[in-house]
C-alpha cells in the first residue's frame, strides 16, 4: 500500500502516527491557486500556513519605489508561511505570490496551535518545522555575506536544479540580489566554463 506523500512528508521531520496525520487532515483545507494570486498579502495580518503539494511560490519584499526583493522560493514538498507576522499577530511585511498554478493545503494557525496544546506529536513536529525553518533562514544568510553573485547562482541551482525552466530571470535575479543583465553575464561565464 502506498504511503499518503503528505504523511510521507510529515514524517520526514519525525514519526507520527495515523491518527495525528487525521487530526491535521481536518483543519487543512486543500485549494487551487492560480499563477500571480497571492496567499499573503503585504499589511494583512495572516492566519494561514500552508502546505504546497505543486507549483512555486515566491515571498518577496516590496519597496515603494516598486522594486521587487525577492526573500525565498518554494516548490513542492514544503510549508510557507508569514511566520514572523502569524507568531507576532501582526501584519505582513512580505508577499506570498503563486508563481505557477499550485494546489496547497490551506492550515489554520489558531487550529493548529491548539492542536499543539494536546497533541505532543504536533508539538514536536510544530518545532521541528521551525527549526528546520531558521536553519534554512541561516544558510541563506551565510551565503548573501560570504558568496558572490555567480557561487549564490550556483548554490540556488544545487537548490533548484530546474530554476532556469521554472522560475523567471527577473525573479532569480532579484534572489540574488543583482540584476538581469548581471545573471545574463554570469550564465554565459558558466556556459563557457
Amino acid at each position: 500500500m502506498l504511503m499518503n506523500p503528505n504523511f510521507a512528508f510529515l514524517n520526514s521531520f519525525i514519526n507520527i502516527s495515523e491518527a495525528t496525520f487525521a487530526e491535521v487532515q481536518k483543519i487543512a483545507e486543500f485549494k487551487k491557486i492560480e499563477a500571480g494570486n497571492q496567499i499573503v498579502k503585504l499589511n494583512v495580518v495572516p492566519s494561514k500556513v500552508y502546505l504546497l503539494v505543486s507549483g512555486a511560490i515566491r515571498c518577496y519584499l516590496p519597496s515603494e519605489s516598486g522594486k521587487e526583493f525577492n526573500k525565498s522560493f518554494y516548490l513542492p514538498t514544503s510549508f510557507v508561511a508569514s511566520l514572523t507576522a502569524l507568531i507576532k499577530e501582526k501584519p505582513s511585511l512580505l508577499i506570498f505570490e503563486a508563481l505557477t498554478d499550485c494546489k496547497i493545503y490551506e492550515i489554520d494557525f489558531n487550529q493548529l496551535k491548539n492542536l499543539r496544546e494536546h497533541n505532543l506529536e504536533i508539538n514536536r513536529l510544530y518545532s521541528k518545522v521551525l527549526e528546520m525553518v531558521y536553519i534554512k533562514y541561516e544558510k541563506r544568510l551565510v551565503e548573501l555575506i560570504s558568496l558572490d553573485a555567480k557561487d549564490r547562482y550556483l548554490e540556488l541551482k544545487k537548490q533548484i536544479p530546474n530554476v532556469d525552466e521554472i522560475i523567471s530571470q527577473y525573479h532569480i535575479a532579484s534572489y540574488l540580489g543583482i540584476t538581469s543583465v548581471q545573471l545574463s553575464r554570469i550564465r554565459k561565464k558558466i556556459a563557457i566554463n
